[in-house]
């Protein structure tokens, strides 16, 4: 290709990216007008859109373009200066001259020049007459195909125009965003490279931290050993020594000195990098999983259009309202709700919103309104949509069911509202009694379950009959980060999605009843089969010898069970890792993660887990869970000293760690706890910093300068997260340093495990 042909090449690329962005705010501002041709600004909007695509079409040489980018802006001006009143029958003919500029910048879907010169003919004719009767455009003359090729969206948020600030015509070679940010164009695969290696990253600065730890104890074991080589000197010194004697302990005792300085001074520099670099490394993470979320409103760019197109073929007036169109999704799970949306939408049109005669007869407004709302909740994307139509016919759906033989009538007549509508999910299922364009085959509905539920989502649907029907949709914001429940089976971590467990719960053995020969627990009022999660995922069935047993109860729609699980290791956020592809669908695991220690987490597929139960309980082969009678006897919990000032920091660090089975004793300030330390033993030392009469530092600096509390672990917690406080903390002794305003249980706990292990010695 000459060098000549590559500029080329490159240009067009730049006039397709144009015409996409150009199109959307014509589109945009063109369903604006048929609500209110007055808008000057969607005018004004919409004509600089015309007249910047015309503009880019000459530069590239795109005549045809040019043509139609020329009659639509005479059309727009004619409206601007007041010779043209715009009707729905003008807003179909810019629709279609939109249509066809965006088939003109699609390479390989560009129109034939003879509907190129009839659409000009048409325009020409509107504009002719335009003085005072309304025109009906002759259709037949023209045949405009919508666009078959639709152009990947290349940056994160289209330009779209708006009231307040119309759009301005841009140079093809730069994309900004609305906020004026340059764009660039990256690969969907890099992106998710560069996201892996983000949280690789994030997990591997983890890993500093039991190294910081064990640094802080080994120069705690250097200070002691200095202190005793102190001692030794003391007692030596009524001791005739010999010159070679007294030169070695003097050595030994500048050796110490210098190497304890040089430890000190190392550790502080290690510390200060793992702060730095835990900080970087999670700006890091958060900005690559940032650049994956796009505005819901990229999914919507072609269905406010596609809804009115659709209610001006079936007769009816149908408007689109849209609230959260800026809510952050991941792109991965835009793309996969174009299609359920789409769906949805056509449904409410078609099935939802009456003629406006009907509308008229029921005392509502001639024109329907749809109106999709997208929020925020939980980490959760949810999508309502609703309409103000007639809602379900319910008793024509209970007629129905009984033809399609689905239920005998006896039943059908006894199903509640909610039974009767779960049936409209179902492969195959229609109101409508015969096949038209728009519906009929039964495959909307089930389509947007199947598609919901490969995103880990859930659907409902809810109708008032005569004022409509509303689907509740719930779905993750992104398929990148799963925040998930760890557990341990087999001695391995595995991950359930908290968006499939109903509860976590402690069985004890009088709770679990044998329901023919096979094992249940009691839970919202029935029996829920009990498996063992060791059975499901091949592992070694565990010998853990504990009173009660740890149950994750899953549930998938109306699917319930009971899993035992060795022991909880707690609630994890997850980057999630696809597994490699040459080893195909791996049952009852859907991906892999890291944990902050480097350890490798399977992430379980609860649907695959839930079929994989079914099929132990047909073939008669789930085991049964053993279960020791012995009674085990209790080891002696650890005990932790929690020395705050504030009584609700004392409170919340005390029910913490009983929950979790310490033994915990509190103090009001340092020297209440410094009385406490020295007259009962504890495992662990928790203090804060600033307090009345004795502060922490003082605290831990008497500590360790007592033989016998020397060598017990201590834990700071302070509102202080200044790198000076970090290190004054340190440098007094303390092992961990935790800071208030980032505290959550989470933290608390693992740090407690971290530095004594669990709660029985």
């Amino acid at each position: 290709m000459t060098p000549e042909q590559m500029r080329d090449a490159s240009l067009l690329e730049l006039f397709s990216l144009e015409a996409e962005a150009q199109t959307l705010v014509l589109s945009a501002g063109l369903l604006a007008l048929e609500r209110d041709p007055t808008q000057a600004d969607y005018l004004e909007s919409c004509m600089r859109a015309a007249h910047s695509l015309k503009g880019a079409a000459r530069i590239v040489g795109v005549d045809a373009g040019v043509s139609v980018a020329h009659v639509m802006e005479d059309y727009l001006v004619s409206a601007q200066e007041g010779r043209l009143y715009l009707r729905p029958e003008h807003i179909d003919a810019l629709l279609q001259g939109t249509d066809l500029l965006m088939r003109i910048a699609t390479p390989g879907n560009a129109p034939a020049p003879a509907d190129i010169d009839a659409y000009v003919v048409l325009m020409g004719r509107l504009l002719d007459h335009m003085a005072s009767v309304p025109v009906t455009p002759p259709m037949a003359e023209l045949q405009l195909e919508p666009p078959t090729t639709k152009v990947e969206p290349p940056m994160p948020a289209a330009t779209e125009a708006s009231p307040a600030a119309p759009v301005e015509p841009a140079p093809m070679a730069k994309r900004t965003t609305e906020s004026g940010e340059r764009v660039l164009r990256v690969t969907a695969e890099r992106l998710n490279s560069l996201l892996d290696l983000s949280s690789k990253s994030l997990v591997e600065t983890q890993r500093l931290k039991p190294h910081l730890a064990t640094m802080q104890r080994l120069k705690r074991m250097h200070s002691n050993g200095l202190r005793a080589l102190e001692n030794l000197n003391v007692h030596l010194k009524d001791h005739a020594l010999s010159l070679e004697a007294q030169e070695a302990l003097g050595d030994a005792r500048r050796l110490l000195a210098e190497s304890q300085q040089l430890l000190a001074e190392k550790n502080a520099e290690l510390d200060e990098f793992a702060w730095h670099a835990s900080q970087r490394a999670q700006v890091l993470y958060d900005t690559a999983l940032a650049c994956r979320m796009r505005p819901f409103a990229d999914v919507l760019s072609g269905q406010v259009r596609m809804v009115r197109d659709l209610g001006r073929n079936l007769g009816k007036q149908v408007r689109l309202e849209i609230e959260g169109d800026k809510t952050q999704v991941d792109r991965d799970v835009l793309e996969k709700l174009e299609a359920p949306l789409t769906h949805l939408l056509r449904n409410a049109v078609d099935h939802g919103i009456e003629t406006p005669e009907q509308r008229r007869l029921a005392g509502k407004p001639e024109e329907g309104v749809i109106r999709l709302r997208a929020s925020h909740q939980a980490g959760l994307l949810v999508l309502e949509l609703s309409d103000d139509g007639n809602g379900v016919d319910l008793e024509k759906l209970r007629r129905n069911i009984v033809e399609r033989q689905l239920s005998p009538a006896e039943t059908a007549a006894q199903l509640s509202e909610e039974e009767l509508l779960t049936f409209l999910f179902l492969p195959g299922f229609s109101l409508r009694d015969a096949v038209t364009e728009v519906s009929g085959r039964g495959v909307g509905l089930d389509a947007v379950q199947h598609m919901v539920r490969q995103l880990r989502g859930a659907v409902v649907l809810e109708q008032t009959a005569g004022e409509g029907s509303r689907f509740h949709l719930e779905v993750p914001l992104t398929l990148s980060v799963v925040r998930s429940l760890v557990v341990e089976v087999g001695d391995e971590a595995y991950a359930f999605p908290l968006a499939h467990i109903e509860r976590m719960c402690d069985l004890a053995p009088a709770d679990i009843v044998q329901v023919e020969g096979r094992q249940h627990f009691w839970y919202e009022g029935r029996h829920v089969g009990l498996v063992a999660a060791s059975q499901l995922l091949h592992r070694p069935a565990s010998q853990n010898n504990a009173q009660t047993l740890k149950v994750v109860v899953i549930r998938e729609r109306e699917a319930i069970y009971g899993v035992a699980v060795e022991r909880f290791i707690g609630e994890r956020t997850l980057v999630v890792l696809p597994l490699d592809e040459r080893l195909g669908k791996v049952q009852d695991i859907s991906a892999g993660a890291l944990l902050d220690d480097g350890s490798v987490v399977l992430i379980v597929d609860v649907e695959d887990m839930l079929r994989s139960v079914d099929k132990l309980l047909n073939t008669g082969r789930l085991e049964r869970i053993a279960r020791h009678a012995n009674q085990v006897v209790e080891a002696a919990r650890k005990r932790i000293l929690v020395v705050d000032d504030s009584l609700t920091v004392r409170e919340l660090q005390r029910k913490l760690l009983l929950n979790r089975g310490y033994d915990v004793a509190v103090a009001v300030d340092g020297m209440d706890g410094w009385n406490a330390l020295r007259s009962e033993d504890f495992d662990l030392l928790i203090t804060d910093i600033d307090m009345p009469r004795m502060d922490g530092i003082e605290l831990v600096s008497l500590l360790r300068r007592d033989n016998r509390l020397q060598s017990l672990p201590v834990m700071v917690v302070s509102y202080k997260d200044r790198e000076e406080d970090r290190r004054r903390g340190l440098d007094a002794g303390a092992d961990y340093y935790l800071a208030k305003a980032s505290f959550h249980d989470d933290a608390l706990l693992d740090a407690v495990v971290e530095l004594i292990g669990g709660a029985r010695a």
